[in-house]
């Protein structure tokens, strides 16, 4: 849904940086990564600090695309190597929230990590097997950043539990309108 509607919403306020960037993008990709793999290791003691961490990973995400367009440096590889490091991120994060809350013994909250991260999972999956049959698949009201702000929020409020319900729900009915969405498109084929 963000991403749909502001995808590049930060290319001109964030191009002059952008242009004297000496990183490429994919540099900018593995610095997020290795923030975003600190910020887990902190998540899962501390979910204010780990939250702050993760907005700040985020932020080298956001960051990574804008070098790439402005700098026209997009690449086929980085674009996999980007959707790979944010399914490592996307894991590492609810897995460290999983420790986290199991450490506390909040086994609803462990349970609810679990069904986020195949929601998250279902979701990317869905939509590369949706392109692998020609048809472009970017619906749903709980893409990655949606997912990532939750998080933060959850995190840094100290509403965890209830951020995780959200997740856990609107993250499988985003993987329910991609089938949707798919089957409507595909309808029309002879069975």
């Amino acid at each position: 849904m963000l991403s749909e509607k502001y995808g590049h919403a930060f290319d001109k306020p964030l191009g002059e940086i952008a242009r004297k960037i000496p990183l490429s993008p994919n540099s900018l990709s593995i610095i997020g990564f290795i923030i975003t793999l600190f910020a887990c290791c902190i998540l899962s003691f501390d979910l204010l600090t780990g939250g702050l961490l993760i907005l700040v990973g985020a932020l080298f995400d956001v960051l990574d695309g804008v070098v790439a367009r402005i700098n026209n440096k997009i690449t086929r590889f980085g674009a996999f190597l980007d959707s790979v490091l944010d399914r490592y991120s996307d894991a590492f994060i609810l897995l460290a929230i999983a420790y986290n809350l199991g450490n506390v013994k909040n086994t609803t909250g462990v349970i609810l990590c679990l069904g986020t991260l195949l929601g998250s999972f279902l979701i990317s999956y869905s939509r590369a097997r949706a392109e692998g049959i020609g048809e472009e698949c970017k619906h749903g009201i709980m893409e990655r950043p949606e997912r990532l702000i939750l998080i933060s929020l959850g995190a840094i409020s100290g509403f965890m539990l209830p951020v995780l319900w959200v997740l856990v729900v609107l993250t499988n009915i985003t993987v329910i309108q991609r089938i949707y969405y798919v089957w409507n498109a595909t309808n029309n084929e002879i069975r």
